[in-house]
């Protein structure tokens, strides 16, 4: 393709060079002397063709979105969807007034999200809620509502106020830490235990006490996707607020499982319609089939969200109420939200998400052929299935995510947290993009890899090899396979819960 440079561009007008010739000598152009500086501006300006190409080239480097199944994050939508994603990127959210349509298209997915959470607001009535970055966002903002409005009672009460606390399982996902950490709350987390991986809600709610500001329930663990009993949790809490005199109240993070419970399971009572749940969010850019990043979170009433929380400015043409962290907002993935809402209606996500947990089951039953794995996932849930080695003497399920990186597949390895830190667990997400045939061709390239890892000599003793300097370390220079195994599992242990990202 022969191009030619804008008079901008380096050098004088009418000038021609092939883009590719460019691209792939860089080093020593007349365009640019040396490499692309990798931590600096460069100081001349290059043709635009040019650095696409550049970028295009390392991004070739990624993984397959529609491969990378350690994200339950929306990888696919409909190309008229697109369309409008791209007319409306260049679109601020927070200018309410230039773009009305846009402002009274999040209130109607906020309105659509209260109903479909059974909120106690009528038809006419306007939902109390709002469109976030993420469930991230949508849990600061109710961590935060539900902070002030203890800290308030608490003044009111001449009682002391700096010492708030949140009770909820170790199965978390990390915004959770994040929020006690930057807003200063004492995360109390029940600890998990071997083959029951969620919160308990007896202990859980054994664990509040005055300073409890509430008790987060996970609908949708990511550790194994199942939901948590947030019923049993309303009854106990119930029954001990009224023993107290306290009012602590319950937060459902439904990120995962918000666009799933309504459509699989009606009849689970876990949103409003139980009456300690004030506020819920869920991720649109999850199973509500939006690309990332878009949350939302949802008061039960006015009354569970402070005044003095929301921020009223007029400087962008008019009074504008609003309640986020952050102020500048793509509107894209709003209308995006509101498109699969109309687009699919309810009979539509609940044709999804049946189609997902059919296309889960296939791989439940093909992992579970192999003969190799325990299924630590319940059939209650999100749609993904997470499986642990029934031996790993031989080689971890570590080894096993490795390996099928030859084959695209991105699978996430990790291990459970406190108290059942000794299970180890694969974990695959199952999407709207990933067929049935996908599940098929996954199983058998886990069987290829199965057979492979069982030629071979033990992948521990290689690992050992590979850690020689931990096992040279050591005060017994003489050390029995088992010994050796336990130094590799606390490696392992120790890799995973230091690169721990959050990302799901």
């Amino acid at each position: 393709m022969v191009v030619t440079r804008a008079s901008g561009g380096g050098g004088g007008d009418g000038d021609e060079y092939r883009s590719s010739d460019y691209v792939h000598s860089t080093f020593g152009s007349r365009y640019m002397q040396g490499p692309i500086p990798k931590w600096r501006m460069p100081v001349q300006t290059i043709p635009k063709e040019a650095a696409y190409q550049i970028i295009n080239d390392e991004l070739m480097l990624d993984g397959t979105p529609r491969l990378n199944l350690a994200s339950f994050v929306t990888t696919w939508m409909e190309p008229e969807c697109d369309k409008l994603i791209m007319a409306s990127i260049n679109k601020n959210y927070v200018d309410m007034d230039e773009y009305p349509v846009t402002t009274e298209i999040q209130n109607r997915c906020v309105n659509m999200i209260a109903h479909l959470f059974n909120a106690p607001v009528g038809d006419d009535e306007v939902a109390v809620g709002v469109g976030t970055v993420g469930s991230s966002e949508a849990i600061m903002l109710a961590g935060l509502a539900f902070k002030r409005k203890w800290q308030q009672k608490r003044k009111a009460d001449g009682k002391p106020f700096d010492k708030p606390n949140i009770v909820t399982g170790a199965n978390v996902q990390v915004c959770w830490e994040k929020f006690a950490r930057y807003f200063e709350v004492e995360l109390k987390e029940v600890k998990l235990k071997e083959g029951y991986y969620v919160m308990d809600p007896e202990r859980a709610v054994e664990m509040v006490d005055e300073n409890t500001i509430c008790v987060a329930a996970i609908l949708g663990s990511t550790l194994t996707g199942e939901f948590e009993d947030v019923k049993k949790v309303n009854e106990l809490l119930t029954k001990k607020n009224k023993e107290t005199g306290w009012d602590t109240p319950i937060h459902v993070d439904a990120a995962s499982g918000g666009f799933i419970a309504p459509f699989l399971y009606p009849d689970l009572e876990w949103d409003f319609r139980l009456p300690l749940v004030k506020s819920i969010n869920v991720s649109g850019h999850k199973y509500g089939l939006v690309y990332a990043g878009v949350g939302w979170v949802v008061w039960r009433s006015k009354d569970d969200l402070p005044d003095e929380l929301i921020f009223h400015i007029n400087y962008l043409g008019s009074d504008q109420p609003t309640f986020t962290l952050n102020f500048s907002k793509g509107s894209s993935q709003i209308i995006a939200q509101y498109y699969q809402f109309i687009r699919l209606g309810f009979e539509g996500y609940k044709s999804i998400m049946i189609n997902c947990m059919e296309n889960a089951k296939v791989l439940k039953e093909g992992i579970k052929k192999t003969g190799h794995f325990d299924i630590v996932s319940k059939d209650i849930g999100v749609p993904l299935v997470a499986f642990s080695l029934k031996d790993s003497s031989r080689y971890t399920v570590f080894n096993i995510a490795d390996s099928l990186r030859r084959f695209g597949w991105i699978v996430p390895a990790y291990t459970m947290p406190a108290d059942a830190q000794h299970i180890a667990v694969l974990r695959v997400v199952i999407r709207e993009d990933f067929s049935c045939s996908l599940a098929e061709r996954l199983v058998s390239d886990i069987d290829k890899v199965l057979k492979e890892m069982d030629s071979l000599p033990s992948h521990i003793m290689s690992s050992e090899r590979a850690h020689v300097a931990l096992i040279e370390n050591d005060d017994h220079v003489n050390k029995t396979v088992k010994q050796i195994q336990d130094d590799v599992t606390r490696h392992w242990k120790r890799f995973v819960k230091e690169s721990k990202t959050g990302v799901c």
